[in-house]
C-alpha cells in the first residue's frame, strides 16, 4: 500500500488571516486521520507564515505520525529535536516564494546539511531530503547518510506533457530504493495526476496538502482524505 501524508499548512494559512484560532489545526489533524492519513505533515517555516511553534507542540501528541518539514535554521532544528517527529524532511526555503519551488540544491558545499542530518539522527529522528528527481541528487542524498528522499513532483504536476518528468521520477525512485532509501513524493499532486505516481512501486509514501484541502472545502477533510487514499490503493477500496 502507498502511504498518505496530509499536509495541513493551508489550514494554518486560513487561520492566520485573522489569527483568532479558527479553523482549528487539531481538529483538522483528527479529521485527516479519520480519513486514513498515515502521517500529518507540517512545515515550520522560518517566517512562520502559517504553522507556528505552538502548533507543533500541541499537535505532536495527537497525531499518529509527524512528518516535520523544515529548513536547516538552527532554531527550527532545535524545535524538531524537542518534539522528536518520526521524520524530518529538510526542504529549501526562499522568503519570496509562495510555496516550495523545487528540491534542495545539492551541488555545492553540503557540510552544514550533513551536520544537520547527523544532529537530527542523533536524537532518533529519521531524515529525508526534498530533492529534484535527478540521479545525481539521489546519489548525493545517499552520500549524506539521509534515511530517505522526497521527490519533488511539481514539474510533473504542471507539465502539459508530463511523460518525461514521470520517467525521471520512476528512474530516481528505482535508484533510491536500490540504495535502501525510503522513497516519498510530493508537491502539486492532485486527484488526477496521483494515479500515475501511485503506480510507481518504489514510492512508499506521498505527502499532499493543497489539493486535499481544496477538496475538503467541498466534501469535508475526512471524505477528501478517504477519496485520495482510495485512488492510491484502488484494490483495497
Amino acid at each position: 500500500m502507498t502511504r498518505l501524508g496530509v499536509n495541513i499548512d493551508h489550514i494554518a494559512t486560513l487561520r492566520q488571516q485573522r489569527k483568532e484560532g479558527q479553523p482549528n489545526l487539531a481538529d483538522a489533524a483528527r479529521w485527516a486521520i479519520a480519513g486514513g492519513a498515515d502521517n500529518i505533515t507540517m512545515h515550520l517555516r522560518e517566517d512562520r507564515r502559517h504553522i507556528q511553534d505552538s502548533d507543533i507542540f500541541e499537535l505532536r501528541p495527537l497525531v499518529n505520525e509527524l512528518n516535520f518539514e523544515c529548513a536547516t535554521a538552527s532554531d527550527i532544528i532545535d524545535i524538531a529535536i524537542q518534539v522528536t517527529p518520526e521524520w524530518a524532511c529538510i526542504v529549501p526555503e526562499k522568503r519570496t516564494e509562495l510555496t516550495t519551488e523545487g528540491g534542495l540544491y545539492l551541488a555545492g558545499n553540503n557540510q552544514h546539511l550533513q551536520s544537520t542530518i547527523q544532529k537530527l539522527q542523533d536524537h532518533g529522528i529519521q531524515v529525508s531530503l526534498f530533492i529534484n528527481p535527478t540521479p545525481l541528487d539521489v546519489e548525493i542524498a545517499k552520500s549524506l547518510n539521509a534515511n530517505g528522499i522526497e521527490l519533488h513532483t511539481g514539474t510533473y504536476a504542471l507539465s502539459p506533457t508530463p511523460e518525461l518528468e514521470l520517467a525521471a521520477i520512476k528512474d530516481c525512485a528505482s535508484l533510491a530504493a536500490d540504495m535502501a532509501l525510503k522513497v516519498q513524493a510530493g508537491h502539486g499532486l492532485n486527484y488526477s495526476n496521483i494515479i500515475a505516481i501511485s503506480q510507481i512501486a518504489q514510492i512508499e509514501e506521498v505527502n499532499i496538502g493543497h489539493s486535499i484541502i481544496c477538496r475538503a472545502v467541498e466534501v469535508g477533510l475526512t471524505t477528501a482524505t478517504q477519496e485520495m487514499k482510495r485512488l492510491l490503493n484502488p484494490t483495497n477500496s
